[in-house]
């Protein structure tokens, strides 16, 4: 990872593109860098009030990556993105064309059935978004992956990377549904906090808050465990979309392969046959090497005496 400064990373976000690859390799780098996330979020709030239209959308899909994966690693980026994201969706959602609204709304229910943002700060989105009609939140069941939701899978022309995958997987051995101690508090939680009809064993305002202060910490470890296991499912799910992309792009390779290796087949038989004729040819000619002795030593050439006397 090279060294953070202003500089390398305007230049990194003016070099952004619009693939994923793109979007992934410099979200990887600001999360290695996330001790200098109140520096990062202004820097790239400033520059995506600059960029072109075309580009904001982006700018957006890698705060999202960059939100979504830094949160195995600290709350950083989340504190830092909450006072300007608003501003930065609202910003994007009056520039853009209609159909922008649509990608950032499929952000914005990712980030509703992750809880990736207090209720406060979702809701200001979703006005952003559809005015005062407030946006139904829909079980992450309902939610349909197409073909132009975020994160954009790579096209059949750019097949995803071995290393991208080695990443993706390696990213699961950590996921929510193997964190055995987490699941070992949940169901350590006390009956008190997850049935109604034990309230009344509360007789007193100290036993009452004791309770109350149980069930705040288990509304926490429930809300967050939850949105950790939605996002392993869309991650899950990502994940199958991208093998099925690499195990094409191998199929195709693999077909390609084959055909070139019938056409050298055809060659080497081709060439093997040229072999063979002159092989042939050559052994139906006769050796030069043996013209001095075609006689056996019997004959030999006249000398100039017998060619000439000089008597004549």
């Amino acid at each position: 990872m090279s060294a953070f400064s202003e500089a390398a990373l305007e230049k990194k976000l003016s070099e952004l593109s619009n693939s994923q690859q793109s979007v992934q390799t410099l979200s990887l780098w600001l999360i290695h860098h996330r001790k200098h996330s109140k520096t990062i979020v202004s820097v790239w709030y400033r520059e995506l009030l600059k960029a072109k239209m075309s580009r904001k959308l982006t700018f957006l899909y890698l705060a999202n990556d960059v939100i979504q994966n830094s949160k195995r690693k600290g709350p950083e980026f989340t504190q830092d993105f909450a006072p300007v994201i608003v501003d930065a969706f609202r910003h994007v959602s009056s520039e853009g064309e209609e159909g922008c609204k649509k990608h950032l709304d499929r952000v914005l229910e990712i980030w509703q059935e992750r809880a990736v943002y207090e209720n406060d700060v979702l809701e200001q989105l979703s006005q952003v978004l559809h005015g005062d009609k407030k946006s139904r939140k829909r079980p992450y069941e309902e939610i349909k992956l197409s073909d132009d939701d975020y994160p954009c899978q790579s096209s059949p022309g750019e097949p995803p990377q071995t290393a991208e995958l080695i990443r993706a997987l390696q990213e699961l051995e950590n996921a929510a549904s193997g964190d055995s101690v987490l699941r070992q508090r949940i169901s350590s939680l006390p009956p008190e906090v997850q049935d109604t009809s034990l309230l009344h064993r509360i007789t007193d305002k100290e036993s009452g808050e004791r309770l109350s202060r149980l069930v705040e910490e288990a509304c926490l470890l429930l809300a967050d465990y939850s949105g950790r296991l939605a996002a392993e499912i869309d991650d899950r799910r990502q994940l199958t979309r991208t093998l099925a992309l690499f195990l094409q792009s191998q199929r195709n390779g693999l077909a390609q392969n084959e055909q070139k290796l019938e056409e050298y087949k055809h060659k080497l038989a081709r060439v093997s046959q040229v072999r063979k004729e002159l092989r042939s040819r050559l052994s139906s000619l006769p050796d030069l090497s043996l013209l001095p002795n075609v006689t056996g030593g019997h004959m030999h050439l006249p000398s100039s005496g017998d060619l000439y006397s000089p008597s004549d």
